[in-house]
């Protein structure tokens, strides 16, 4: 099933109004949660739209609350999120950290008992598309065992790398598991097998099948004990950074994805001291290099960071957004306007 754009903005806007969002903070989530579903990222666009709806309709997440000031030194400034909206909350962040990128270069903003960001790709490519290197990261609530364990107790925290490039941006959005529980669920709603095993099934046995990594909740670290060192320090990062809670003090508080939790924003301002020449001629030769590998058979395609995103950008704006015909019927009754009584 294929949604064109326009309308499937309007029904996530309706959506959110209808949970208690205001239509000025609601217009800005439904942007960034269609963006995401267009480029691609379904699991943080339409799909985890009435999950946020219900946090909204718990108190989870305040719809109205704007990120405030704690402290500051020279190019790091710390936030409280005050539990707002993870997207308005991120944009707030990376605008103020390219602002101090503006004055120092480098711009450092620290967030903490702030909301889920949604898709942090968001952020990344918004500071590129202005000029900026960006690189963001957030902790989360334990889901992921660390290298060696059964139980869960590491965050799948995202890390986000973004490089400036004319109109084509070079984008890094990954989780520390080989495979996000977002790209799970949409596997498996598909009805399809991971195309590497992810994970370990309740009898720790290495799968493909996303329904039984979501079951036992033993996904696969990125470079197995590299991945889950990494996550760890990202937590460490994040809350040290922003004086927040760790992903420990994250999974007390047991308010669904990501409530309470820390994120960092960091922007450079790359041409201060580089030629804006020599910054692309650093891409161009870059990708070009890349690019004469030899694929490995004749269905690899040799992509860039960012460059499949552009792809299905383009496709779906032009034919329409894929959507999970029961998801996609979930978020209509959620915009419906009889949820207003």
């Amino acid at each position: 099933m294929l949604v064109p754009f326009d309308l499937m903005k309007q029904t996530i806007k309706s959506a959110f109004i209808n949970s208690g969002m205001s239509p000025e903070r609601a217009e800005i989530c439904a942007q960034i949660h269609t963006e995401t579903s267009c480029d691609g990222v379904y699991s943080h666009g339409l799909n985890r739209v009435p999950r946020f709806c219900d946090y909204l309709k718990k108190g989870w997440v305040n719809p109205e609350a704007f990120p405030t000031f704690v402290s500051g030194s020279g190019s790091l400034e710390i936030y409280d999120g005050n539990l707002g909206p993870g997207i308005t909350n991120g944009i707030f962040a990376i605008d103020r950290a390219m602002q101090l990128a503006d004055e120092h270069t480098v711009g450092v903003v620290a967030l903490k008992n702030t909301t889920h960001w949604m898709r942090g790709g968001t952020y990344g490519w918004g500071a590129a598309n202005k000029g900026y290197l960006a690189l963001l990261f957030t902790n989360t609530e334990s889901t992921m065992p660390p290298w060696g364990g059964k139980d869960i107790k590491l965050g799948n925290n995202p890390f986000i790398m973004a490089a400036p490039y004319k109109d084509q941006p070079v984008v890094l959005d990954m989780a520390m598991s080989l495979y996000s529980f977002g790209k799970l669920e949409t596997t498996r709603l598909t009805g399809k097998e991971l195309p590497f095993p992810g994970g370990f099934d309740s009898d720790g046995n290495l799968t493909s099948n996303p329904a039984l990594i979501e079951k036992s909740m033993r996904v696969l670290p990125i470079g197995y004990w590299k991945g889950s060192a990494m996550a760890i320090m990202l937590d460490l990062f994040s809350a040290m950074l922003s004086g927040g809670m760790s992903t420990a003090e994250i999974d007390k508080v047991k308010k669904g994805s990501c409530t309470g939790c820390c994120q960092t924003f960091i922007a450079i301002k790359p041409d201060v001291l580089i030629s804006q020449e020599r910054l692309e001629q650093i891409v161009e030769e870059t990708i070009s290099h890349i690019k004469t590998s030899e694929p490995s058979n004749k269905n690899t395609s040799i992509n860039y960071p960012g460059e499949s995103t552009l792809k299905r950008r383009e496709e779906n704006l032009k034919n329409g957004i894929p959507v999970d015909e029961g998801v996609w019927n979930t978020v209509c009754k959620l915009a419906s306007p009889s949820k207003l009584d």
